[in-house]
This record gives C-alpha cells, sequence and structure tokens, in this order.
C-alpha cells in the first residue's frame, strides 16, 4: 500500500465515521437555531443576512474550538495513546488522520448554516437590480472556523482535562467578543468576528487576508506540536504576522460604504416623492400605498419637501427623512411594513421637522396637522387621558380639539392655502409665522 493510501484510508474512515460528522452537524444544528432566534431582524435583507452570518462566527468558532478539543483528547480518553503512537505514521500524519475530518465537517456545517439562512432570505429580499447574496465572507469565515478546530485540537493534546473543552469554547467566546464589539484598538481588526455595519462591504482581500492570519496561526501551532522539525512552524507564523500587519495598519479602511447604499429609487407619481434606499426597492410600493392617503391630502400644497429619502448620511435640504426601515425586525419583517398607520404619521412627523425645528415650535398647529393627515387610532386614549388631568391639561386639550375641528371644516382651497402657509413657516423655522387656526 502506498504512502498516499496509508493517510488516504485513515482519512476517509475517520470522515464517514466517528466523532467528525457529529461535530458538523452540532455546529450546523447550533448556527441553524441561532439564526432561527433572530430571523426577523436579517430575513429579508441581503445585508443583514451577511452580517447575521458573519456574526454567527462568534458562535462557530467556539464551537469548533471545543470540538477540536475534545477530538485532541480522544486517545487519552480510550487510554489508547501509546499504542497509537506506535504506529509507522509521523506524528504530523497521525495529528491530520484526526484533525482534518472534523475541521472539514466543522467548516461543511458553517457553509451549510449559511447556505441554509441564504434560501430564507431569498423569498423576501427587496433590494434593487444590483443588489444580491454578499458571499464574500462566508468561505472565509468557514475557513476560519475549520482553523478553529485544528488549534482545539492542539489543546486537548496538551492539556489533558476534561474541562478543557468548554473552558476553551469560554475562552474563545470573551477573546473574541471583546474586540468585536470595540470602538478602538488595534485587535479589533485581527478579530475574525469584528461587527460593522450593514451599509458596509469588506474591501477584496479582507477575505483572503483573515484566513491567512488565523490559517498561519493554526498551522505553527500545529507544526509547533507535531512536526519532526518544530522550526518549520515560523514560516505559517511569518505569514500570519504579515497578514496581521496588513491588518493593523489598513485599520478602518479595510471597510467601505456599500455603493448599493448611495441609491436611492423613488416613485415620483406623488408629491412629495416618495424615495427608498435601494437595498429595500422591493418595498417602495407598500411605503407609498401607506403614504397614500397622506399625498392625496397633500395633493396641491406648496412649500413641502421635493421627496421623503431613506439616504444613509441623512435627508438633503430639499428632503425630508423617510421613517427608517431598519433594523430590521421592528417596523419591517420578512419584507412587510408591519404597522403602515404608524409609519405614517411618522412621515408627516418629518415634513413637520424638516427644518430642523424644536418640537413645541408651533404644538397647537402641529397637532392639528398631524391628526389631519394622518389620524392615529391611540389618539382618543391619550385625549381621554388628558381630560382627567388637572386644568392646564384640559385646557390645552379643549385649545387642540378646537384647531383639530377648524382645520378639518375648512374647505379645499382654504386648507391648501392654509397648508401651503404652514409648511412655509415649518420649514424656516419661524413660529410666529404660522398661521392661526
Amino acid at each position: 500500500m502506498s504512502a498516499v493510501a496509508a493517510v488516504r484510508t485513515p482519512l476517509l474512515t475517520e470522515a464517514r465515521r466517528g466523532f467528525a460528522p457529529w461535530a458538523g452537524l452540532a455546529v450546523l444544528l447550533t448556527l441553524a437555531g441561532t439564526l432561527a432566534a433572530e430571523a426577523d431582524r436579517w430575513q429579508g435583507g441581503w445585508a443583514e443576512t451577511a452580517t447575521a452570518l458573519h456574526t454567527a462566527v462568534l458562535i462557530a468558532v467556539p464551537a469548533a474550538a471545543a470540538a477540536g478539543c475534545w477530538q485532541g483528547g480522544r486517545e487519552r480518553r480510550r487510554r489508547t495513546r501509546e499504542l497509537w503512537e506506535t504506529a509507522v505514521r509521523s506524528p504530523l500524519a497521525r495529528f491530520l488522520v484526526s484533525a482534518l475530518p472534523t475541521a472539514l465537517w466543522v467548516a461543511a456545517g458553517y457553509l451549510a448554516a449559511a447556505g441554509l439562512a441564504l434560501l430564507a432570505t431569498w423569498p423576501y429580499a427587496l433590494g434593487a437590480a444590483g443588489d444580491g447574496p454578499r458571499l464574500a465572507q462566508v468561505p472565509a469565515d468557514a475557513a476560519v472556523t475549520g482553523a478553529a478546530v485544528l488549534v482545539g485540537q492542539v489543546v486537548g493534546r496538551v492539556v489533558p482535562w476534561r474541562a478543557a473543552a468548554p473552558l476553551l469554547a469560554v475562552a474563545c467566546y470573551v477573546g473574541l467578543g471583546v474586540p468585536a464589539v470595540a470602538d478602538s484598538g488595534a485587535g479589533r481588526h485581527l478579530d475574525p468576528a469584528f461587527m460593522v455595519l450593514d451599509t458596509s462591504v469588506p474591501v477584496w482581500w479582507l477575505p483572503p487576508a483573515m484566513v491567512l492570519w488565523t490559517g498561519g496561526l493554526a498551522g505553527a501551532a500545529v507544526l509547533a506540536y507535531a512536526a519532526r522539525r518544530r522550526w518549520t512552524a515560523v514560516l505559517p507564523l511569518a505569514a500570519a504576522t504579515a497578514a496581521a500587519v496588513l491588518l493593523t495598519q489598513t485599520g478602518d479602511g479595510l471597510w467601505r460604504t456599500d455603493p448599493v447604499v448611495r441609491r436611492q429609487v423613488c416613485d415620483t407619481s406623488v408629491a412629495p416623492a416618495v424615495c427608498v434606499n435601494a437595498r429595500y426597492a422591493g418595498a417602495l410600493p407598500q411605503l407609498t400605498d401607506a403614504l397614500s392617503d397622506v399625498t392625496g391630502r397633500l395633493e396641491g400644497v406648496r412649500n413641502l419637501p421635493v421627496r421623503w429619502s431613506d439616504r444613509w448620511d441623512g435627508p438633503r435640504a430639499d428632503e425630508a427623512g423617510l421613517p427608517s426601515l431598519t433594523p430590521l425586525g421592528r417596523s419591517f419583517v420578512r419584507g412587510r411594513l408591519t404597522d403602515p398607520v404608524m409609519f405614517a404619521w411618522q412621515a408627516v412627523g418629518a415634513l413637520q421637522l424638516r427644518g430642523g425645528c424644536p418640537d413645541d415650535a408651533a404644538s397647537t398647529a402641529d397637532d392639528a396637522v398631524l391628526n389631519y393627515l394622518a389620524p392615529q387610532p391611540d389618539q382618543e386614549y391619550f385625549d381621554r387621558l388628558d381630560a382627567l388631568g388637572d386644568a392646564r391639561q384640559r385646557a390645552a386639550l379643549a385649545e387642540r380639539r378646537a384647531a383639530r375641528a377648524r382645520l378639518a371644516a375648512m374647505g379645499g382651497a382654504e386648507r391648501r392655502t392654509w397648508l401651503s402657509a404652514y409648511f412655509a413657516a415649518r420649514a424656516a423655522c419661524d413660529a410666529k409665522g404660522v398661521p392661526a387656526l
């Protein structure tokens, strides 16, 4: 039997039977359960799904390291270590026969979980043309997860303690989690679980550099433990050091703003126009429909902003901010607007405050306009609370109700003229210029 066959046969046996397949299944089920528990927050947006999968490394790597550590102590638990060491194969070959199947199965478990998450997002994805699955980091994160198995197996061989596996998992979780949420520090750029905004994408060379950094460390640990010429560990360690220098020197430049985020998709059939970030272009018909009563009542009114916009850096001078659809899981879940009435109410509030005026600049008129354009079902409840209050609250309530009644009783032309003057004064933050009601 050739040397290649002598190694290949045990590898295939380990890959088909024993602990390795179960380790991969455990990682798959763990990640699938973790992702499913928070599906409202990512299912429906490709960027959110990519962020969720990348953040899942914080769970996958500790699980992988613990699996490798447990596998590394297998011979000790079975008391067959001395017998295993009498095999013809070298210590490195014996180590790889045990470690590689587990690493490959664990990496496959991560990839399977990622595939399921992408399939779950596909029916609800809302992006415009040019938007799609963010796959750049998925293979790299799978490789990082597999590398954790190799490091864990070294620890399992060196530390003769059954509790080493869970303790290593905890240490990995803390070691990855603290830099991942840090606002500063070079260490966060070396963290494979470093969390970024949904509006950012990595530079093209970040995933391979991260694989070189983590894989180099894992390779150095394996060679330092199992190679006959342990000095060869210097080679992967040098590669890891070079990658680390590149990552830390680049710093925040590792991520750039997603080009899709800068685009707006608009419905100009209404005034103001309704514009949404291109990541959620598929939601535009729902948003226009939710605002249809508002735009219908504003027909013919002057001094309005040109559009509602959903820009990542805020609305421009001639725009009002569209109520945010993010973070997903609140106002928007699986491609559906959860509360169109509240969305319209918030949109009218954005029209009123687009000049950055204090909230109480013209509170009575603001209340009347808000109740005319986007009445809230809960308004009567809050009015009843004010009616039970002191004399000042009851007087303010009577004033607000009278203003609402006067605005509602105006004729169409009179109301359009009044609203035009109101929005002109509101845009200029001129509370004294708001016409009386």
